[in-house]
């Protein structure tokens, strides 16, 4: 993000500043995307893990909210010795991206141009998950549904297409 940033954000926007978020944060050694049955648990796969699946979009007249399911994730020794402490290291991760998202530093650029700021915003109550043993690695951690609302203009004026098409049959 920068001073360039646009105002009405894309999926690929949204989806990029979660990772860039994920990607910063010093304990979260791997960010993936998309559907979690393509999460990577290979052994040669660096713990512990933030994984952003898209779930849907809901798009009204002046804004989008993409819904995605993050979980974040680490390894369980093979007695389960370590799983309360992987279950507190997680949600503490998982709160830590949630406060970036509300009001991080990293979201925002004091000297972007008026209309130009970046502008993401969440709710303000969120309810995580715990899980463990949910994949074929023994990994455990915590899922939440966040929904991440930017601005948007529902509006067909700068719609590529043909004016001269009549389209009424």
């Amino acid at each position: 993000m920068g001073i360039d940033s646009i105002r009405y954000k894309t999926y690929n926007n949204v989806i990029d500043t979660i990772v860039c978020l994920s990607d910063a944060h010093k304990e979260i050694q791997t960010t993936t995307t998309g559907d979690i049955w393509d999460v990577d648990l290979e052994k040669n796969t660096k713990f512990p893990l933030c994984h952003i699946n898209p779930v849907d979009v809901e798009i009204s007249m002046s804004k989008k909210t993409f819904n995605f399911q993050v979980f974040v994730m680490d390894i369980v020794d093979e007695k389960g010795d370590n799983e309360q402490e992987v279950l507190s290291d997680t949600l503490q991760i998982l709160t830590d991206l949630i406060a970036l998202l509300k009001h991080g530093e990293n979201t925002y650029t004091y000297d972007a141009a008026h209309g130009e700021e970046p502008r993401y915003y969440i709710d303000n109550d969120f309810r995580c998950e715990p899980f463990n043993e949910r994949f074929d690695n023994s990994v455990s951690g915590w899922v939440i549904d966040l929904g991440i609302i930017v601005e948007s203009v529902l509006d067909s004026c700068d719609i590529p297409i043909d004016d001269s098409t009549v389209c009424l049959k």
